[in-house]
């Protein structure tokens, strides 16, 4: 493995290189495993990513049916509406009927129907919020409840494990905990130190996505 000095690293990162870096750089850093064709890649996500990852958190999860959608039109109120994605992943907007959400994020639908309604209007703005939505999380490993939690807003990993009845503190090894992920058709592992969380070293919380498996391994002891 090439050798990297700390500032090296944090500069290919600042230009948007990824590099294979060792946790004796960044030891306290939050480290995401990938896995692929039986091989695991393990990164550091830089602090500057985290807080980024942290302010974008509304645009981590995707809408999904059954959504409940506010849709406001600033230049043009009377097209204002609040409805419910449908089972087809559709909502129904004036003047220009069915339009598809389902999959998309806040923003990308917000793009969408400024393009749809176009030779409508002359505003170029607007606005989506989400008002209700739930989507299911799985905390299993050395936790009181595990099993499915159902969230209506954006959770973190921590919170997550909260609502699962917490650690259980006799078997838990909080400095390990995994997200395991789904992106694409590549299942990922995030290695959190939740444990520097709770005692107030790491402040950035890890935000998670629907259907996210949180696994806390048990602590071995060494005699």
């Amino acid at each position: 493995m090439n050798k990297h000095s700390d500032s090296t690293v944090l500069q290919n990162f600042a230009a948007g290189k990824h590099h294979l870096v060792s946790l004796a750089m960044l030891p306290l850093a939050l480290i995401a495993a990938g896995m692929l064709a039986g091989c695991q890649t393990q990164f550091v996500l830089p602090k500057d990513a985290l807080k980024e990852h942290a302010a974008k958190t509304s645009e981590l999860i995707n809408l999904r049916e059954g959504d409940v959608l506010k849709i406001s039109f600033p230049g043009s109120p009377t097209l204002d509406t609040t409805q419910q994605i449908r089972r087809d992943g559709r909502v129904t907007m004036p003047l220009v009927g069915d339009v598809d959400a389902a999959g998309m994020t806040p923003s990308a639908l917000e793009k969408k129907l400024v393009d749809v309604y176009a030779p409508q209007m002359d505003s170029k703005q607007v606005m989506v919020q989400v008002v209700s939505s739930s989507f299911p999380i799985y905390v299993t490993g050395m936790v009181l409840r595990p099993g499915k939690v159902l969230s209506d807003h954006p959770i973190s990993a921590l919170e997550a494990v909260m609502e699962a009845g917490g650690f259980d503190y006799t078997k838990a090894n909080l400095r390990d905990v995994v997200v395991i992920r789904r992106e694409g058709n590549v299942m990922k592992n995030y290695k959190l130190n939740l444990k520097a969380v709770l005692q107030g070293k790491q402040s950035e919380p890890f935000y998670l996505k629907p259907a996210d498996i949180i696994y806390v391994p048990e602590r071995f002891s060494m005699f």
